[in-house]
């Protein structure tokens, strides 16, 4: 039988990452983390990422480019962003959303700002 630890992430507890994001639980080979009444602002740069990303919009809007498509992004809406695909968000409107990534996006600095 695998590892049949439960693991539970207690928001309030749960580490901030330079980039705003709050990191949630967190197993072998998916991590979850969300962003949180993100400020609007300009695109971030455009940036290709060693993990798959699936997320959920809770509130708020933003703009996902990726690979030539233009996408908004609104409560109610879910996205994929495939490992390696350039992508960039700009917030439209104060914004939060749950991610999850594969694998783990903090590990191994794969969850570093665009300009590390």
């Amino acid at each position: 039988m695998g590892d049949t630890t439960i693991i539970k992430a207690d928001n309030a507890h749960s580490p901030r990452g330079a980039m705003g994001q709050v990191h949630l639980a967190s197993g072998a080979t998916t991590s979850m983390r969300m962003w949180r009444e993100q400020p609007p602002g300009d695109p971030e740069p455009e940036v290709a990422r060693e993990y798959e990303t699936v997320g959920y919009v809770i509130a708020g809007r933003a703009e996902l480019r990726s690979e030539g498509q233009v996408v908004v992004l609104e409560a109610g809406d879910s996205w994929v962003v495939p490992q390696g695909a350039v992508h960039a968000y700009a917030i439209l409107e104060p914004f939060t959303a749950v991610e999850a990534t594969h694998p783990p996006a903090q590990v191994h600095d794969r969850d570093q700002p665009a300009s590390a």
